[in-house]
């Protein structure tokens, strides 16, 4: 049977997320750059310009890491499952996706691009060289620098600005601390082996934070444990020689330790305004008398923002894009949470609350948002 094949890019933080799961699998698989012939096939398939795409060995093509994750889970091949764990250790998994592949965006695009003394010669080699296969220095010179200006524009729909910078960096050192501690003790988030929510913080703590030489140099020298996290997680074995001799398991009886949920009342802190903020903004959107169920949302696939919301945040006001690929990750919480028992419901609300956290599961999008074709579409009303 045919390999797998990945479409991706070392620098593409979402690209991350797909390689480290596959590598953990231990799935056979070939990585090409989207400079490659095959890649117009996966491009066409998807409709649009984005990475990663998988292309299975049957010549079907899946796009985004999340739904590579899924294949992976329901194709059989999943060697250490995503969703492994108890009820409440599931919802937290998928709450660290959202929040490791959404919520870290802000802190992975200023330090990417507000940093060039130090990182600007490794960004033009490192984006140019898996684009642009011919033409020499002058060709790649000339890709970067349309990258860089898309990216640096794309910095600031995040919420990157002269004025948010310095809080930027005040709460991404606060999460490298929390981060730091939990790991003292365990090598994953949530025990001996990487779960969902490993793999959507690994989105940005690989790709930007940790191989950009400026964080790279801030995650070592401050977060040793974080950035010995990094290296575990893109290894196909275990390497958690530092632990002694730990079994490929979670957490037993779906227990949440003191320090994950620090880390989970910082997301409380750092991004459920956010989340309030685009989901009312969405709402108000979904709402319109001309949205037809299953039409592609923004009216063709490139259009992955549909409008812009302001809130405080950290004594700041950002205005942000919304992206509905974001309520769809959301749906994904409260799709795990809903279909649990309820004495599970309980216990999962419970710590939810403890943490500041119970609005994620509250905040409901009035019509859904469904992937369909690698696309975001609209779904059927919900109230």
């Amino acid at each position: 049977m045919p390999p797998y094949i990945l479409y991706a890019m070392p620098g593409s933080l979402y690209s991350g997320k797909a390689r480290a799961y596959l590598r953990k699998q231990r799935v056979e698989f070939i990585e090409r750059a989207p400079s490659h012939p095959g890649f117009d096939a996966a491009r066409r398939a998807v409709g649009r310009w984005i990475i990663p795409v998988l292309e299975t060995p049957d010549g079907g093509f899946i796009q985004d890491g999340a739904d590579i994750i899924t294949h992976g889970e329901t194709a059989g091949w999943a060697r250490l499952p995503a969703l492994a764990g108890g009820p409440v250790q599931r919802v937290v998994g998928a709450i660290f996706e959202l929040f490791g592949g959404e919520g870290m965006v802000r802190p992975a695009m200023h330090y990417r691009w507000d940093f060039d003394a130090d990182n600007l010669g490794f960004l033009a080699q490192d984006f140019s060289g898996p684009m642009v296969l011919e033409g020499g220095a002058e060709a790649r010179a000339a890709s970067f620098a349309a990258s860089s200006a898309r990216m640096r524009q794309a910095a600031r729909i995040f919420g990157v600005s002269e004025d948010s910078a310095p809080v930027i960096e005040a709460s991404y050192a606060r999460f490298l601390q929390l981060f730091e501690a939990h790991l003292e003790t365990t090598p994953y988030l949530l025990g001996g082996a990487p779960t969902l929510g490993d793999y959507g913080l690994f989105a940005p703590l690989h790709a930007h934070l940790a191989r950009d030489p400026h964080p790279a140099t801030l995650m070592k020298t401050t977060a040793w444990r974080v950035w010995r996290w990094v290296e575990r997680m893109y290894a196909p074995n275990q390497d958690a020689g530092e632990y002694g001799d730990v079994a490929e398991v979670v957490f037993a009886a779906d227990a949440v330790p003191d320090t994950l949920k620090a880390l989970l009342a910082f997301v409380a802190e750092d991004y459920l305004p956010e989340v309030e903020a685009f989901m009312g903004f969405y709402n108000g959107v979904a709402a319109g008398p001309d949205i037809v169920a299953g039409d592609v949302i923004g009216g063709r696939a490139s259009q992955r923002v549909i409008g812009f919301t302001a809130f405080d945040w950290r004594g700041v006001k950002l205005s942000v894009a919304v992206f509905p690929y974001r309520v769809w990750l959301l749906q994904k919480i409260q799709d795990l949470f809903d279909g649990l028992a309820a004495a599970d419901q309980a216990q999962a609300r419970a710590l939810l609350a403890e943490v500041g956290l119970a609005r994620l599961v509250d905040l409901r999008p009035t019509r859904r948002v469904e992937r369909v074709d690698n696309r975001e579409v609209w779904g059927a009303l919900t109230s």
